[in-house]
């Protein structure tokens, strides 16, 4: 038996989530709080400004990213947005290359159902599927956890992970903590770092490994670079649905779009890829077909 390895497609795959509480900083620590206080109080420029910060690690076969955010709203609204899987799906798909997603089955077992593929307009029938379990691992009056998780990947790609978690932090304010990350084959990896060679020669992440030749910020590449954009994006993601969700339910869905575009370009030296009617256009029809056809996937 014999196939072929698309290392564009790969590429693709590895780029592609009670009363009010108000109140000082909650009395104690947690981990998440630890971990958030740790990274402020180390110096250098935060990621975005004084308030984001993002990790990254690369081995011989796993990427992993995350983001702790300190975000200008109440925790009661982020865990009532968040706590159930529909929601992430109207996250997700903000990303360029999420095609599609749906989120389906009963309480304990859900699932998401997501297409991944290119910057451009694409059928169905060309996406590369990833099926993510949903888990609400705490759902309490201090804190939101869960995960969306994928033993299988498309393209040599598996153990996809995506974790959430949030706390109150003080009045009006909420910590959260994006995690994302994936494992891959060699052949996966080798596709990938072909593509990095030849197309996204140019791209890097937000990473600053020092200062070049040129006396300028030397940032990290690679596949730990395609890693942080991607965690970067699905953070903003999460922040632009949580900015809509004031506004009318008609008028959600346009004003993430345009916030999520705009906070991306932001950051154009690492994110930048489309124009935006270009992005607008796109979604407008993803969305549409997102509402109107299942997935075709089992």
């Amino acid at each position: 038996m014999t196939w072929r390895f698309n290392w564009r497609l790969t590429a693709v795959a590895l780029g592609v989530w009670v009363p009010w509480l108000v109140c000082a900083p909650l009395a104690g620590a947690t981990a998440l709080r630890d971990g958030f206080e740790a990274r402020r109080a180390q110096p250098g420029p935060a990621l975005i400004d004084q308030a984001v910060y993002l990790d990254s690690t690369e081995s011989s076969s796993a990427l992993q990213g995350q983001v702790y955010a300190l975000v200008d709203h109440p925790f009661e609204q982020v865990r009532q947005a968040l706590a159930q899987p529909g929601p992430w799906c109207d996250i997700l798909i903000l990303h360029l290359n999420v095609k599609y997603c749906r989120s389906s089955g009963a309480a304990g077992q859900e699932v998401l159902d997501a297409g991944l593929g290119r910057k451009t307009d694409q059928p169905l029938a060309e996406v590369s599927w990833l099926r993510l379990a949903y888990r609400l691992v705490s759902n309490q009056e201090q804190q939101l956890k869960l995960e969306m998780v994928s033993g299988n990947g498309p393209l040599g790609t598996h153990d996809y992970r995506i974790e959430f978690d949030a706390e109150p932090y003080a009045s009006g304010q909420t910590l959260l903590r994006l995690r994302y990350g994936y494992a891959f084959s060699f052949a996966a990896r080798w596709a990938m770092q072909v593509y990095l060679a030849t197309l996204g020669r140019d791209k890097m992440g937000f990473t600053v490994l020092g200062t070049g030749a040129d006396g300028q910020p030397r940032h990290v590449g690679g596949l730990r670079g395609v890693l942080e954009r991607n965690t970067v994006r699905y953070h903003l993601a999460i922040q632009a649905y949580l900015g809509a969700q004031s506004l009318p339910a008609a008028q959600q869905t346009q004003k993430s779009l345009q916030d999520w575009f705009a906070a991306t370009e932001r950051h154009a030296e690492q994110l930048h890829e489309i124009s935006r009617d270009d992005y607008m256009a796109m979604k407008s029809r993803e969305l549409l077909r997102q509402r109107s056809v299942l997935p075709p996937v089992p």
